[in-house]
């Protein structure tokens, strides 16, 4: 969604994508559950890796490993649409004024944010060399969380400060989606580690002071709200 800018018709195609990527994922990963439940006990499914683990309790040990090395050759597709959408978080926000402007240039032949790239690359490439990964991934679920939150909250807003905008795709049963979608995010969120949020605030205190101190003199929106 973070790159909508770039669809041709993104009010028909966004819901499109992401509903339907939503329900095919559902049903692979169902489909999947069911066989594995199949073919091992469930209660030895509690690993890392239970595709792999399933298929060389069988004895299929080559057909483990393919699985495996897909497996890793699959980050890939996890990295990359987190990676291309901050990027976009960023060069949306250079744009209003709250970050550096550089961060908001596009490249003369390729029309993307290439220094929000590879600023974005450099930092993440780095930041997860030395962190935990455990605690990093946590980190990603509880800034992840609180986005899908802000989103929720924001939806609930906009149907009541501007009910009669023009909206090809209305989110269905508000107000009782967005509240569901707050109660179980919120839910995970209390379910993650106490350093998992010490570790987020600290962040957060970052972002503020960051944003107080640079952005909020600079943006655009803001001074054009008043």
């Amino acid at each position: 969604s973070t790159a909508r800018e770039e669809a041709r018709n993104p009010q028909r195609d966004m819901p499109i994508g992401i509903l339907g990527s939503l329900v095919v994922c559902t049903l692979i990963y169902l489909a999947v559950a069911v066989v594995l439940t199949g073919m091992v006990p469930w209660k030895t499914l509690g690993n890392a890796e239970p595709l792999a683990f399933a298929f060389s309790s069988l004895g299929l040990h080559g057909v483990a490993g393919v699985i495996a090395v897909g497996a890793v050759l699959a980050t890939t597709s996890a990295l990359l649409p987190f990676q291309v959408g901050q990027v976009r978080i960023f060069f949306a926000m250079a744009r209003d004024g709250l970050l550096p402007g550089w961060m908001a240039r596009v490249h003369p032949r390729w029309r993307t944010p290439h220094l929000s790239t590879l600023v974005t690359g450099v930092f993440v490439a780095a930041f997860s060399s030395f962190a935990n990964i455990n605690e990093l991934v946590e980190l990603t679920n509880i800034g992840t969380l609180l986005a899908f939150i802000l989103v929720a909250v924001g939806i609930l807003i906009l149907r009541r400060t501007d009910p009669d905008r023009p909206r090809p795709f209305r989110v269905p049963w508000v107000p009782w989606v967005p509240l569901l979608a707050i109660g179980c995010c919120g839910y995970l969120m209390c379910k993650l580690p106490w350093i998992t949020w010490v570790t987020f605030f600290g962040w957060m205190a970052v972002g503020l002071v960051f944003y107080f101190g640079y952005g909020a003199r600079r943006s655009r929106l803001a001074r054009a709200a008043g």
